[in-house]
């Protein structure tokens, strides 16, 4: 009899440990939840940068498609030639 009390006593501190890490997970669960929410809403500084990056890549390659097709013109009619005024990447 003392001995089944004895290894009772113990496993019980075995037998709780992993109560104690599951409630641990449940009670945590909602702060990580709505950290990672927060994660999927927010933008940070390197994608920010990254897609600046891509905006402005664009912009200058629409910049050089018309001052390209500017320069075409104006090699095909040099009278009617005037320095470029379209658009400009960065404005």
């Amino acid at each position: 009899m003392i001995m089944r009390k004895s290894l009772l006593v113990a496993l019980l501190p075995l037998l709780a440990g992993g109560c104690i890490s599951t409630v641990g997970k449940v009670v945590t669960a909602p702060v990580r939840i709505v950290s990672k929410g927060v994660d999927w809403t927010t933008t940070s500084q390197s994608e920010a940068d990254r897609n600046y990056g891509k905006k402005m890549r664009k912009a200058e390659e629409r910049e050089g498609k018309e001052r390209k097709a500017a320069e075409k013109a104006c090699r095909k009619n040099p009278d009617e030639c005037r320095p470029y005024d379209g658009y400009r990447a960065g404005q």
